[in-house]
């Protein structure tokens, strides 16, 4: 647990109270502070329960969702307090996209805002080096406190955004070039959509409770701070839209890639009825002189082997020949240009 506080008329956030300092800190209106507590360890989460429930006293159902974290994000409101579940991103290792989610709880009182999570947050390590490097934050209340807590874990959904951007723009090239590993292709076009659609689905949550705290609804947020928390939906709203444009160029992706590979087939498809159409005639000739009847004029002349021969292969050439005027066989494969691939709205054309 850590709690940082600006007196009244101090100049700087002091840090480093222990539980026993807490409640005369509350008793003061005049004191702002932000209390952040952990839940990593069972230890952590037993003085977390004792803080919200003995010192705070919030309502029992609260601490029950802050200790659950498998909770969907919302806002509740309740007489001196509300209290609110988000939710942040950690980009996985194999890579941005292959995120997870993390659940930050919280609740927001007159001079008080209070933190919980069982994982750890940048958005929180962030706000803390800039609280204890300057009171500006702290002296404009416990709301904008949670204002620039918000506005961090928003902000960090965007390298999963960036991630998306160039990885539907590297496979929309791939795909028009299939040659080979066509399960391979598909496998990643699926998880690619399975991850933004779980993006657009968490950010779509969100957007309902941040919208209900930069609307007014809470007389905990000041109007005065209201423009910055509609400024943090703002960004939410841009990442669920682009959350998806995203899914639906994936959908495209899955269109593309069933087309070339139907394109694909039809080719093979296309290359057996022309060797068919080749070896047919051919079969029916060599059939007809291949029965067994004792009169049969063409075996007896001196050159009917190599008449028929020929005839045969001067029918081969002419059937060969017309296949490749009709563009059949021999045909140039077509090479897709890159100005034509299929991709997102590149963030250097939005000023266009």
């Amino acid at each position: 647990m850590q709690i940082f506080v600006l007196r009244n008329g101090g100049e700087r956030v002091e840090d480093g109270f222990s539980r026993e300092e807490l409640p005369s800190l509350l008793a003061d209106p005049k004191n702002v502070l932000w209390v952040d507590l952990h839940g990593e360890t069972p230890e952590q989460i037993e003085e977390a329960k004792e803080v919200l429930a003995n010192v705070f006293k919030f309502h029992y159902l609260t601490i029950e969702d802050c200790i659950e974290t498998r909770n969907q994000p919302k806002v509740e409101a309740f007489p001196d307090y509300l209290y609110f579940i988000v939710h942040g991103i950690r980009p996985g290792e194999t890579g941005p996209a292959n995120f997870t989610t993390k659940e930050l709880d919280g609740y927001l009182g007159a001079n008080y805002v209070v933190t919980f999570h069982a994982e750890r947050f940048r958005s929180i390590k962030k706000v803390k080096q800039k609280v204890t490097s300057s009171p500006f934050t702290f002296s404009r209340g416990p709301a904008y406190i949670l204002h620039n807590i918000l506005d961090e874990l928003v902000d960090l959904y965007m390298p999963v955004v960036d991630a998306y951007d160039e990885m539907i723009h590297e496979m929309s090239e791939r795909v028009l070039e299939l040659k080979k590993g066509q399960n391979e292709m598909l496998l990643e076009i699926m998880r690619l959509r399975r991850s933004v659609v779980r993006l657009r689905r968490i950010s779509g949550r969100q957007l309902e409770a941040l919208y209900r705290l930069s609307h007014g609804e809470f007389p905990q947020i000041p109007d005065h701070i209201l423009p910055f928390y509609r400024d943090v939906h703002d960004h939410l709203v841009r990442i669920s839209d682009l959350a998806e444009n995203y899914r639906d160029l994936v959908s495209s992706l899955f269109e593309i890639h069933f087309s070339v590979i139907s394109t694909r087939t039809n080719d093979v498809m296309k290359t057996l009825a022309v060797v068919s159409a080749i070896i047919l005639p051919l079969s029916l000739i060599a059939g007809i002189y291949g029965m067994n009847f004792d009169f049969m004029p063409e075996l007896r002349t001196r050159y009917g082997y190599f008449a028929t021969l020929g005839g045969m292969a001067l029918l081969a050439i002419g059937l060969i020949t017309y296949f490749w005027k009709i563009g059949w066989i021999f045909a140039k494969d077509y090479e897709p240009s890159k100005d034509l691939s299929i991709a997102p709205d590149r963030k250097d054309d939005e000023d266009v």
